[in-house]
């Protein structure tokens, strides 16, 4: 496979990364009298690189209080059918604000101050207003920077863009697509060592051509470092999706890209489209090196011709990394699979060979990222789709079954030894996490996709649903009296 030092002329005839002058940023002041500052970010999706939904700091929720939390209805320009991230302490319109950030499906990102529920800002990209109400959309959550100062977005222009925490305005902006009315951001984005990570995939109906790619930018000045294209992996960079022959391959699972944060290593799985196991890779899981520029290892089911055939995207859900080598990949046919990544690794072509296969919850379509939970000596998987929640325990390179109901829900949480799961029919339940036990149903509206955050004391969970192309939404911030 063609090495990052060939791809100078690929990536330069791009042009992809609109580079702009940064500017210096105030740092935090003293807080004000009577002001509560908090101290634990919530930073992207999934709370990790790793996608775990389990942070390890106490965030001061448990089943005593939680049922006496109040909420708020924050009232926005636009829906948000993913999830936000949070900041504590940082400065916005030269005051110390603690934030909760979120993209709305046409691009917009707003600062919500999480203490009182103001609109500190609001950042809407060049064109949004036009593609409002048509099926042009995102879905990706953003990412904060570890510096605090700034964040990454994802618009529905096909731009990814590094935007200001104090003011929301935009320092670049980088095309992760040539086609954006065919390629979509639809998944999270994530951050590892100086690069913003982006994943592609289609639109509902998976109308050509687009594929899916993962695009790895530099944080600081938006350049592109590399694409790596699920179909026609031999081409490093965007393509044109009219350039490949192939069509599909949408990397769009909640988590998108999934960082082993040991060794830097990317995790992707692709939906729906051709497999040959040399330069199309549909209905697969891939690991590729930190720099997206090496296949290190590879899966896909036995029956991945059948999954194409049938719409049955092995890529519905990222892959989820338990420790120990083991790698478990939900998709739409109903099944997790538990993988042993060591028989997987390697750029040669792997097809088959799990070491278990367990049913979803509700033996549907897992479209949701699970949480992984290390607690006291043991590991913990906890998954939702459309008809149930379940639990899992890891022992002896098996999944291990714990506690399941038939309640539908969306990408879980584990935080304070509580799960976290949103009905996307209405409702935030809460249960003990070892046991299953049902603590509260706290009330909240309809949704899709969208899951909530658990942090210092606070709950967000943005309500809406992307496919019906309204432009407005509700963030609801739950708060400990």
């Amino acid at each position: 496979m063609l090495r990052p030092s060939l791809l100078a002329r690929t990536l330069a005839a791009l042009s992809l990364a609109i580079a702009a002058a940064t500017a210096c940023r105030p740092k935090p002041a003293a807080s004000g009298p009577g002001r509560a500052l908090s101290r634990v970010d919530w930073t992207r999706f999934g709370w990790d690189a790793a996608r775990s939904s389990a942070p390890a700091p106490d965030m001061a929720i448990t089943a005593a209080n939680v049922t006496t939390m109040r909420r708020q209805q924050v009232h926005l320009d636009g829906t948000v059918d993913g999830s936000a991230i949070y900041l504590h302490a940082v400065t916005v319109k030269g005051a110390i604000h603690n934030v909760f950030f979120v993209t709305t499906t046409y691009g917009r990102t707003i600062a919500v101050d999480a203490d009182d529920g103001r609109v500190l800002w609001t950042f809407t990209p060049p064109g949004e207003p036009y593609l409002e109400g048509t099926h042009i959309i995102t879905t990706a959550t953003p990412v904060a920077d570890p510096d605090r100062e700034h964040l990454y977005a994802a618009a529905a222009d096909g731009m990814v863009r590094r935007l200001a925490v104090a003011d929301g305005k935009a320092e670049w902006a980088a095309a992760v697509t040539v086609l954006p009315a065919f390629e979509k951001v639809a998944s999270a984005l994530n951050y590892w060592h100086g690069r913003v990570i982006v994943t592609t995939g289609g639109y509902i109906g998976d109308r050509p051509p687009y594929q899916g790619h993962v695009a790895l930018l530099d944080a600081a000045t938006g350049r592109l470092d590399i694409a790596w294209n699920a179909l026609c992996s031999h081409h490093f960079g965007v393509l044109d999706p009219t350039k490949c022959p192939e069509s599909g391959a949408a990397i769009w699972g909640r988590a998108g890209a999934v960082v082993d944060t040991t060794t830097g290593d990317l995790y992707v799985a692709t939906g729906n489209a051709t497999w040959d196991g040399q330069k199309y890779w549909g209905d697969a899981t891939v690991e590729l090196d930190s720099m997206a520029a090496g296949i290190l290892g590879n899966y896909t089911p036995a029956n991945t011709a059948q999954l194409d055939a049938r719409d049955l995207d092995l890529g519905s859900a990222s892959p989820v990394l338990l420790g120990g080598g083991l790698v478990a990949q939900g998709g739409k046919d109903g099944f997790i699979r538990l993988l042993d990544w060591s028989a997987m690794k390697g750029d040669v072509p792997h097809k088959g060979g799990e070491a278990q296969i367990v049913p979803t919850p509700g033996s549907t379509d897992l479209f949701t990222a699970p949480a992984v939970w290390h607690h006291a000596g043991a590991t913990w998987l906890f998954a939702a789709d459309n008809a149930g929640t379940a639990a899992w325990t890891v022992s002896g390179g098996r999944l291990v079954p714990a506690w399941q109901n038939p309640n539908r829900g969306t990408s879980p949480v584990v935080a304070d030894g509580l799960l976290f799961v949103y009905d996307p029919d209405g409702g935030l339940r809460v249960y003990d996490a070892p046991t299953g036990k049902a603590i509260a149903n706290l009330e909240c509206g309809l949704g899709h996709w969208n899951s909530p955050i658990v942090v210092d004391g606070r709950i967000a969970l943005p309500e809406g649903n992307a496919n019906k192309h309204e432009t407005r939404g509700v963030l609801d911030i739950w708060r400990l009296p």
